[in-house]
């Protein structure tokens, strides 16, 4: 009988600070690499968008192998998704006593790696419990 495994690991970020548009922009650019070569590409972008997702990568490598005692060169990132969070708004005293809207967006960013090491799948003996 086969079981499925768990090889897919991943890390949210909530509520950060930046327009979706902007994070899509970087998280584009990563999207289906090997761990390695997306630290590279953050690192050299220079995007204020790359900080919060480098920290948010390092975070999902940090859980894989907590979770899945897998390596970090086996390592892919297979989705990278941003959604759109809570605008917060506020308003900017001007002349003549008026007032101007202040908008902030903010995004939710979320991380998928997988161990291309492990297979998706583990044989089980049922007598063997």
């Amino acid at each position: 009988m086969l079981q499925k495994r768990k090889t897919e690991i991943h890390a949210i970020g909530q509520h950060i600070s930046m327009s979706a548009d902007k994070a899509r922009r970087v998280i584009d650019q990563i999207r289906g690499r090997s761990y390695g070569e997306t630290l590279i590409i953050l690192e050299l972008m220079s995007y204020r968008a790359c900080y919060p997702i480098l920290k948010l990568v390092y975070s999902a490598a940090a859980n894989a192998s907590y979770n899945l005692d897998s390596k970090e060169t086996n390592l892919i990132i297979t989705k990278a998704e941003v959604y759109e969070s809570t605008t917060v708004k506020k308003l900017k005293p001007r002349a003549r006593g008026r007032s101007y809207p202040i908008k902030r967006s903010t995004c939710h960013i979320v991380i998928v790696v997988k161990d291309i090491s492990l297979s998706e799948f583990i044989e089980r003996d049922y007598l063997a419990r």
